[in-house]
Order: structure tokens, then sequence, then C-alpha cells
């Protein structure tokens, strides 16, 4: 009788609906950035750069040709609807990659390629920029770059600083757009 009663109880539990799950937490509103805020800051960071001076001026004319090294930024593309008809009806994309590359230009203006040359005025606006298009996800941690060879980081610094002023007028646009 007692395998009977058993099989009872596990035909009763497999049949059994499951118990209601408990409720999954509302998501966390998303903080709309503020563009007006996001377009000053890109303005002081575009104005910054071009107050840093190189420390070698023949690198000042100087083009250089690269392989694409993994430490380099995320790049803005067509695909990430940086564009004003883009940014009307969705923006999350845009503001997605241009934290992605904001994160990385803070992680490499703390790295070792900045030692001799630190840059607290540009951390410190690329921080509050941060700040600015976290869409509530919180402070996003510094990830640390492979170390540079001593008499590479001149270059890696230059390269850095050309991206980097191409990437502020980018996002300048892409703010001053918003903020209007």
């Amino acid at each position: 009788m007692a395998p009977l009663r058993r099989l009872r109880l596990w035909l009763l539990l497999v049949l059994l609906p499951p118990p209601p799950a408990a409720p999954a937490p509302a998501p966390a509103p998303l903080r709309r950035p503020d563009w007006a805020a996001c377009r000053v800051l890109s303005r002081e960071l575009a104005r910054l750069l071009g107050t840093v001076r190189e420390p070698h001026p023949v690198l000042e004319g100087m083009q250089l040709l690269e392989e694409e090294p993994q430490n380099w930024p995320p790049r803005i593309r067509c695909s990430d609807a940086c564009d004003p008809q883009s940014l009307e009806s969705n923006h999350t994309r845009c503001l997605h990659r241009i934290r992605q590359a904001l994160q990385h230009y803070r992680d490499l203006l703390g790295s070792d390629i900045f030692r001799e040359q630190p840059q607290p005025q540009l951390e410190t606006t690329m921080e509050q920029l941060l700040r600015h298009v976290q869409d509530g996800h919180g402070r996003a941690p510094r990830d640390p770059l492979t170390p540079t060879k001593v008499w590479e980081q001149p270059l890696h610094r230059h390269l850095a600083l050309k991206r980097l002023r191409s990437f502020a007028a980018l996002i300048g646009r892409v703010f001053n757009h918003r903020a209007r």
C-alpha cells in the first residue's frame, strides 16, 4: 500500500501547476540624460583638448599608420544611430556607444601613456560627462589597460589625443542637436 501511496503523491506533484512565481521587480526607470549639461561638458572637453600640447613637437604634424590595436575605443559608426533623424526617435544605441567610448577614453587618460603628462582636468570633465550619460547604470569600473613600452607611450598618447579630439567633435554635435 505504501508504494501506491507514494505513486499518488508523486503524480499529484507532477500534475499540479507550479506555485505562482514572485512578481518580477519593476525595472528601474531610465533616467533621461540632461542634454544641455552634456552639451556644456562636451564643449568644455573640446576646449580642454585644444589646450593640450604635445611634449614632442615633431608628433604634432605626424600622421601615424597603425594596425587596429585592441586597446582603442569603440568607434561611432553609422549603425549606431547618432544622426539627427535617428536621435529624434531613439537615442539609446547612440548613448550606449558614446558611454563605451567615454569609459575607454577615461581609462586611457588614467593609464601609463599619460603618466608623464597627466590630464586631471580632462579626466574630471570626462567623468562628469560619463555620469550624465550613465542612464542609471551606476559608475562604470575602470578597466586596466595593458601596459605599453616606455618608447611607445608618446606615440600612443598622440594617437589617443587625436582620436579623442575627433570623438569630442562628434559627441559635441550629438549633444548640441539634442539640447536644442
